[in-house]
Formats: C-alpha cells, sequence, structure tokens
C-alpha cells in the first residue's frame, strides 16, 4: 500500500508539474477600456524567488528597435490568495518580480501602437499593434505577450476572447474556434446560464519565436481561398470603408502565387499561409508588409484594387519568398534571436536581397513583366543605391543596422536585390547556364531547413563549398569587401550594353526627385515643391516657387499620397508629345501666409540631361551569351 501510495503521489505531482509547464495566456477583445485591451498570464511554474518578465524590444524581420513593453500600464503580479507581489519596473521592456514561486497570475493592459502618442521609436505598422473596439484588433503578439527570463522555449496557450461575429485570421491552425466563455473563464453559475455573444479562441504554440512569428488580425470575416500545389493559401482583409475586399485581392495575386510556385520548383514547404491585409483610410507616408514563417502582414492605403494591382502583387511576391530566406535558410543569429539583447546577422543581402531579386526575377521568367519593364526596375534599383554608401562592407552594414548604418536599411531592397542579380549571372556563367542562385537556395533549403542554422562567419565558404571558387572570390569582394557591383561585367554576360552615364533628350514633367518634397494643408499631405535651383529648363519654363503645392497636372487631380502616386506621375509623363501644354494647378503662399490657387503652364519640349544606369541589347551578342540570358530571364 505505502508503495502504491507512494506511486500516486508521483502521478499527481507529475499530472501538476506538465499542468504548469506551459504560459496561459487569455486576451479579453471584448474588454477594451482608453484604446487598451486587458491581458492576464497563469505562468508556468517559476523555480526561483526572483524572475524578469519581457516585453520584446525587437522582433524578427524588422531591423529596428520597437520597445514594444512601453504599451504596457497596470502591470501587476498576484500569488494564489490574490496578493499582490513586489514589481520592479527596470525599463521599458522588463519586470522584476520578487517572491515568484509564488506567482500563480500576472495582469495588465496595452496601448495599440497605431495611434498612440507615448514617446519612443516609431514601429513598423505590419508588426504593430491596433485597437479599435468593435472594428478591428492587430495582434502582433511581440505587442501583447511577453515571457520569463530564460523560458522562452516553453509552450504558450493563448485564449483570444471576442465578439460572435469576429474572425481571427491568421497563418495558425487553431485548436478551438467559437468555444464558450465559461470553458475558458471561471465565471459563477448565473453568468453561465445568461447567453452571450462572446466565444474563445484557442490556440498552441510550442515556443515564443512561433508566438512572435504569428500575427492575427480579428475584424469581421472578409475572407478567400486559394489553393497552390498542396499549401492552402488564406486571404484576408480589413478595409474600413469596404473600398478592397478579399476575392479581388486573391483574384489579383493568384497568378503569382502560381509563377512562385513553379519557380520554387513545383511545390512550397509549407502547408497553410495567410496573407493578411490591413488597409487604412487615413493618409500615410509609409507602408509596407512583414514576413513570417506561415504568413505576412500587410499595412496599406485603402483604395481600388486597380490602382494598387501592382504593388500589391510586387509586396505579395516578396513576402511570400520569405519562406525561403531566412525562415528556411538562416544564421545562429536568427535563430537563437535575442529580443532583448538582439545580435544582428552579416547576411541581409540574401535575406531581404535575394529575396527582392526573386520577386522580380520571377516575374519575368513566368512572362508576368516584359523585358523592357524588367530592365527598368533593375535600372531604378540601381539608381536608388547609388543615394546610399557604396564604400563599405555590405556584411557591415548589415551586422551593424541596428545602430551606426541604421540609415542605410533601404539599400538591402537596392543593392542586396543587385548583389542577387550579380550571383545569379555569375553563377550562370560559371556553369554554362545550368546552375543558378535558384538552384543554390534550394540545395541550403536542402542543407538546413527550418530547424537548422548555418554560422554567420562560415557562410560564404559553404556558399564556395557547394558551388565554384570564383564564386568565392566574389563574394569576399563585393559582399564581405567595399569593392562596388560590376556592372558592365554583369551585363555583358547576358549581351547587354551598359553605360554608368549618358546625355539624353526627353520629355519632362519639369520635376525630378531632389526638388520634390511633402507638405501638409489643411490635414492633408501633398507633394511639394522644394527646390528650384535644380529644375531642369522644363521646369524653370513653368516658373515654380519653392513652396507649391502640387494640386493638378494637366487638369487632372493628383492622388492621395500613396501607391497610386508613382503611376499616375509616369502616366502623365509618358503622354506628353510635340507642341502640348504642360499645365499645373498649385497652391502658393502669398506674402501675408494664405494659400491660393495658382495656373501654371508652358509648352512641351524636350530637356537634355545625363540619365544613369542605361541598357541597350548588343547586337550580335554571342552564342554563350544568349544561353546565360535564356537561363536568366526564362525558367
Amino acid at each position: 500500500m505505502k508503495k502504491l501510495f507512494i506511486l500516486s503521489l508521483l502521478i499527481i505531482c507529475s499530472a501538476w508539474s506538465f499542468a504548469n509547464d506551459h504560459y496561459k495566456y487569455t486576451i479579453d477583445l471584448t474588454k477594451v477600456s482608453e484604446d487598451k485591451v486587458y491581458v492576464e498570464l497563469e505562468p508556468p511554474t517559476i523555480k526561483k524567488n526572483e524572475i524578469t518578465f519581457y516585453l520584446p524590444k525587437i522582433i524578427p524581420g524588422t531591423y529596428s528597435i520597437a520597445d514594444y513593453g512601453r504599451m504596457v500600464t497596470e502591470f501587476s503580479a498576484f500569488d494564489k490568495k490574490g496578493r499582490k507581489l513586489e514589481v520592479e519596473r527596470v525599463d521599458d521592456n522588463s519586470w522584476i518580480i520578487k517572491g515568484a514561486k509564488k506567482l500563480v497570475k500576472i495582469s495588465y493592459w496595452v496601448d495599440d501602437t497605431y495611434d498612440t502618442e507615448k514617446e519612443g521609436p516609431s514601429i513598423f505598422e505590419p508588426a504593430g499593434t491596433n485597437i479599435e473596439a468593435d472594428k478591428n484588433y492587430v495582434l502582433n503578439p511581440s505587442g501583447f505577450f511577453g515571457y520569463f527570463e530564460g523560458m522562452k522555449e516553453m509552450p504558450f496557450n493563448i485564449n483570444v476572447i471576442r465578439h460572435e461575429n469576429f474572425y481571427g485570421a491568421t497563418g495558425l491552425v487553431p485548436v478551438n474556434t467559437g468555444a464558450e466563455l465559461h470553458t475558458v473563464v471561471n465565471l459563477e453559475k448565473s453568468e453561465k446560464e445568461t447567453p452571450s455573444d462572446k466565444k474563445v479562441d484557442q490556440f498552441k504554440v510550442g515556443d515564443y519565436d512561433r508566438l512572435v512569428d504569428s500575427p492575427i488580425m480579428y475584424s469581421a470575416p472578409d475572407t478567400a481561398l486559394i489553393k497552390v500545389a498542396d499549401t492552402e493559401v488564406l486571404i484576408a482583409s480589413y478595409s474600413p470603408n469596404k473600398v478592397v475586399n478579399a476575392k479581388e485581392i486573391a483574384a489579383s495575386i493568384k497568378e503569382i502565387l502560381q509563377a512562385q510556385k513553379e519557380y520554387l520548383g513545383g511545390e512550397l514547404p509549407v502547408n497553410k499561409y495567410a496573407f493578411i491585409f490591413y488597409f487604412t483610410d487615413q493618409p500615410v507616408l509609409s507602408y509596407g508588409a512583414l514576413e513570417h514563417s506561415y504568413s505576412s502582414f500587410y499595412y496599406m492605403p485603402e483604395m481600388q484594387i486597380q490602382a494598387m494591382a501592382s504593388q500589391l502583387r510586387d509586396f505579395a511576391a516578396h513576402e511570400f519568398f520569405h519562406i525561403v530566406t531566412p525562415l528556411t535558410i538562416h544564421s545562429k543569429e536568427i535563430e537563437d534571436f535575442d529580443f532583448n539583447d538582439p545580435k544582428m546577422s552579416k547576411h541581409l543581402w540574401m535575406y531581404e536581397g535575394v529575396t527582392e531579386y526573386f520577386a522580380g526575377n520571377m516575374q519575368i521568367q513566368y512572362d508576368l513583366i516584359g523585358p523592357d519593364e524588367y530592365l527598368e526596375i533593375l535600372r531604378e534599383k540601381m539608381i536608388t543605391a547609388s543615394h546610399f554608401l557604396d564604400t563599405v562592407a555590405f556584411t557591415d552594414i548589415s551586422k551593424f543596422t541596428l545602430n551606426q548604418y541604421s540609415d542605410q536599411y533601404y539599400n538591402v531592397y537596392q543593392k542586396g536585390a543587385l548583389i542577387g542579380l550579380a550571383l545569379d549571372l555569375k553563377l550562370l556563367e560559371l556553369s554554362n547556364g545550368e546552375y543558378g542562385l535558384q538552384e543554390l537556395m534550394h540545395d541550403l533549403s536542402k542543407k538546413y531547413g527550418k530547424n537548422s542554422a548555418f554560422d554567420d562567419e562560415q557562410l560564404f565558404d559553404i556558399i564556395t563549398a557547394m558551388t565554384y571558387p570564383e564564386i568565392g572570390e566574389f563574394l569576399k569582394t563585393y559582399v564581405g569587401g567595399s569593392t562596388p557591383l560590376p556592372y558592365k561585367k554583369m551585363f555583358e554576360t547576358v549581351g547587354i550594353n551598359y553605360k554608368a552615364e549618358e546625355n539624353v533628350e526627353f520629355y519632362s514633367l519639369g520635376l525630378q526627385q531632389s526638388n520634390i518634397t511633402i507638405a501638409e494643408y489643411e490635414g492633408q499631405k501633398y507633394l511639394a515643391i522644394a527646390d528650384v535651383a535644380s529644375l531642369n529648363a522644363m521646369g524653370d519654363s513653368l516658373a515654380f516657387k519653392e513652396g507649391d503645392i502640387l494640386l493638378e497636372i494637366n487638369g487632372q487631380e493628383l492622388p492621395p499620397l500613396g501607391p497610386e502616386t508613382g503611376p499616375f506621375i509616369g502616366d502623365v509623363q509618358d503622354s506628353l508629345d510635340e507642341g502640348q501644354t504642360l499645365s499645373y494647378t498649385v497652391l502658393r503662399q502669398d506674402n501675408e501666409g494664405n494659400y491660393k490657387e495658382v495656373e501654371l503652364s508652358s509648352p512641351v519640349f524636350k530637356v537634355q540631361a545625363a540619365q544613369q544606369h542605361l541598357f541597350e541589347l548588343m547586337e550580335n551578342p554571342t552564342e554563350k551569351q544568349l544561353l546565360i540570358r535564356e537561363a536568366w530571364l526564362r525558367p
């Protein structure tokens, strides 16, 4: 009997220990106060008298400090009798809990980041949080859920209390959806018997990294499904004025996804994937997307699908390709990401640059864009890259992107993609068109995969061993060194003549990037004239003045700042011809500070100016040049 008693006690203790070997979070989206939501945590068993609780300082994929913990208020810790434990807030993101062995509950309120007035770094909206009571909730877990020091690898159970008519869009597969409230929250008997529209969705993930990797957006359901190979792709949309919907988005990006499947060899490394779109009806200057293992989140201006279809496809192509890098191929810095003392990898050229390169190269290979359009995309990247440092190793810019080179980060989408191009062409040249960057990434995926990481310092040697000695020299010279990319030599391999600069004649709107700024008028943001000293002859003939706010071009109203602006300006410029008149309507401030509409016009004529990075197909390319060109531009 004694042995039986001991065995029974061990079983009970073992079960109790297991039951407390996880985090159990409950977030109540029906309990919003002053734009904040309430969060409760039943913690795993704490074996220390004192422990630190964290919310992240930074998360993977953003490459900038966020300090999510500053959004937390009324942080309290309790023992089993409901007594408060002593808590010391150390900084924005960490709390030391005293008497932690007695801890049975933590509670706090969380403000959102989309419209916060709190001091601190601005948070990239796709990595941010939104709380619009009864309308929309963007749950990037990094903004709501934390972890204990040394206990990041434990399972997390998440209960989301929501109204019955709300749907949670996510790449996660839920444990349960629409559970009754009393199964999660201890209610009095009378409350259990009272009808309620509150339901509970339940999710479970293996560790904190997976949790942060899994955004959820709650709103009235607007979804569509696409089947890509064996992968179920969810499209979820929140458009406050119902300007765009998920079915339109699905129709717009379906062709891109099918082409990506073929580009990746006919299959995808995930069974479920979610594209989550939040559209804002507020004026925005910056917008974009953030990748995750099983989803990507998009923050964009609300507009008709026709106006944003091209950019939508570009965004979707880029983010979806992240299932290869860094989500399948990554270094130990990403595998063991430290959310509060981060160490950056040296290889943003691969994580972001190769991803961006693939997003464009896939479109030309599968006839979604033409050769001229593709070369113009590359040219624009070369022009933009020229405004950034080109005298520092790209690996250093990557490694120190949080501090001394933070202003260089955007170049990962420009020069990073051009590094991908250069590496692809070099591989194709050495292999006579048989082995390119696609094949290299495929082989690296097989070598490592989601659950294995490479050493940051060894990647160049690993790639060299898998390819050619010349590739090792290329990486050391142009990625790990400060030598500019050899554009002329690169394009010669595919039978294209390249000129760094040439004087050309063209029809102009009188403006260029250096002349333009953004001005605010009556709460709206507009393009405006920043500098008249460097206007070209067309701009001089229009008699612009510094500070002029642009309202119309040739009688057409400029669209709100966003994805429509660039294509609109491009279309107007393409329509210009000799003998026409170019006109602007501008707002101009008089000497008393009052704004008045002013009409400006001039006959259209060609201007001469230096243009950078020009391409021309060779008249008589060699057989090898044509072979490599075909391997580069065709599947």
